[in-house]
């Protein structure tokens, strides 16, 4: 997760995608529903979200180990807090990742992002 965090922090778009599995699904409920498949659609997702990003851009607010991968609470390219879901592949790259702003229980828990605090 802290390769995704630098990665992310730090612009670099190619080191972000080559974190994915080639088949990778991401799915953003943070605004307009948002469902991207495969390295050009991951691209064309994150490069206008890491071209803005505001100075608190992701900060870690906490990582939780899950039965199905990881739990990963951080502000987002804007700064507003975010619970993202990260499931992995069998080498270790992201398979598939779910995200809500973190202040929507219900809609995580509609995207498979379950809140582990409790």
């Amino acid at each position: 997760m802290v390769d995704w965090l630098d990665a992310c922090r730090n612009r670099d778009l190619t080191a972000l995608l080559d974190l994915y599995a080639d088949d990778a699904k991401l799915e953003c409920q943070c605004g307009e529903v948002k469902v991207s498949e495969g390295r050009a659609e991951l691209e064309s997702y994150w490069r206008p979200r890491l071209n803005g990003l505001v100075p608190t851009a992701f900060g870690l607010e906490e990582i939780t180990p899950t039965a199905e991968g990881v739990v990963l609470d951080y502000l987002s390219h804007e700064g507003k807090p975010v619970r993202i879901l990260f499931t992995f592949s069998r080498d270790a790259r992201i398979q598939r990742t779910a995200c809500a702003p973190a202040a929507q229980q219900s809609h995580q828990a509609a995207a498979g992002v379950v809140d582990q605090a409790d």
